[in-house]
């Protein structure tokens, strides 16, 4: 893998950018073209292979923003696709084959659970779900023909936490893939390929933009993996546009600083949780109730931004709490500026059936909040307010 040079608050500002570069434009600069000119056909050929030949096969704004998302996780080379699941369907076909297996945790987002047990069997491929934290169980579900090994850390919604050195441990011993959706983790928060992972993915609509207005995907690695998968993407059409791309370097910019301001507002969150009545269980990396409290601060530098907690009530309660909020936005998705309030069971994972929620301990009484970068005072007000409304019942007038 990639040696890291700078650190990544300085990976993110500067990124791919040429430091003794003079006179050039400070902002990157928007390639807004399809197709790129050329002098002769010799050169038609030699550029076929670069970023300027049709812009679903690269584009040097596009260009940017992969090597400076590679920079951030210290890997060798990172391709960027049009959504976070665009990203992890293309890079899981474009190194599987008909008759190949999987091994993934059982804690994924609904849409990677859905795609690995509803559609890849219809290209012959197998998944055998684990318990997240069951090692064991990771080995002895890995047959003569499992390729990969699919993980997520923290999880989406339950905030568990997996331990990099045993994934990586099992997948060199089996001569298998390693990769792990990092989107909760961000590259500031965690360094997976320090671990020796092999692939990190990224739903780059999250924190990566930060600002909830651009959807997007991105997976990094090592040169050899990422050419297999740039192969895919070319042909699958999978890419993303340059307009698209040049927000992401925005965002970029700004994720050392948004990253430590939600890590310190979900900490003070999830204390006040913790400590409320009518709260009756919270999910957080870096309360010491987590049950990988000790793994999550040896692998993390912060408990990240999302915070989920189980109300004193019923799934009813749950609903109005999230409608009470006025600072938490009621709305799918989450790492952007603004604070995000959803419940699990209606959204990320409304489309897997209850019976492996219930494995994965979604319950209808969860609340997942998105922490922003407002004031921390007044996002513990909200919640305040809103905690309210467990236990009261809406009446009815008959006029």
């Amino acid at each position: 893998m990639k040696r890291k040079t700078r650190r990544p608050e300085t990976a993110a500002v500067h990124g791919a950018a040429d430091l003794e570069k003079k006179n050039a434009p400070v902002a990157t600069p928007i390639y807004q073209t399809s197709t790129f000119e050329v002098t002769d056909n010799d050169e038609q050929v030699r550029v076929t292979e670069t970023d300027r030949y049709y812009t679903r096969w690269g584009n040097p704004t596009i260009t940017v923003a992969e090597q400076t998302v590679a920079e951030l996780e210290g890997m060798e080379a990172a391709r960027t696709f049009a959504s976070g699941m665009g990203a992890i369907t293309t890079t899981i076909m474009a190194l599987l084959k008909t008759g190949d297996h999987i091994v993934a945790q059982r804690d994924v987002y609904g849409g990677v659970a859905k795609f690995l047990s509803q559609w890849l069997p219809r290209l012959g491929i197998e998944t055998t779900f684990v318990d997240t934290t069951d090692y064991e169980q990771h080995e002895r579900a890995i047959r003569a023909n499992t390729r990969l090994l699919y993980v997520e850390s923290p999880t989406n919604p339950v905030l568990r936490v997996v331990d990099f050195r045993r994934i990586t441990a099992l997948a060199k011993k089996h001569g298998l893939i390693s990769m792990l959706d990092g989107t909760f983790g961000t590259p500031i928060n965690q360094h997976p390929a320090d671990y020796g992972i092999d692939l990190v993915m990224h739903s780059g609509t999250k924190y990566l933009s930060g600002h909830a207005d651009l959807t997007c995907g991105v997976v990094s690695g090592s040169r050899e993996l990422i050419t297999q998968i740039n192969e895919a993407r070319t042909t699958l059409g999978n890419c993303m546009d340059p307009h698209a791309a040049w927000m992401l370097i925005r965002g970029l910019k700004t994720l050392a600083v948004r990253v430590a301001r939600q890590n310190e507002n979900a900490m003070r969150v999830a204390e006040f949780l913790g400590r409320h009545e009518k709260v009756r269980r919270v999910h957080y990396p870096f309360l010491k109730s987590h049950a990988q409290f000790g793994l999550a601060r040896e692998q993390m530098t912060g408990g990240g931004g999302m915070v989920t907690f189980e109300v004193e009530g019923t799934g009813l309660d749950a609903r109005r709490v999230s409608e009470a909020m006025r600072l938490f936005t009621l709305a799918t998705s989450l790492g952007g500026v603004e604070s995000l309030v959803s419940i699990p069971v209606l959204t990320s994972h409304a489309m897997i059936s209850a019976e492996l929620r219930e494995k994965m301990g979604v319950t209808e009484q969860m609340v997942r909040l998105s922490v922003g970068i407002e004031n921390g005072d007044d996002l513990i007000a909200d919640l305040e307010h809103a905690l309210e409304a467990v236990g009261t019942r809406q009446t009815v007038s008959v006029g």
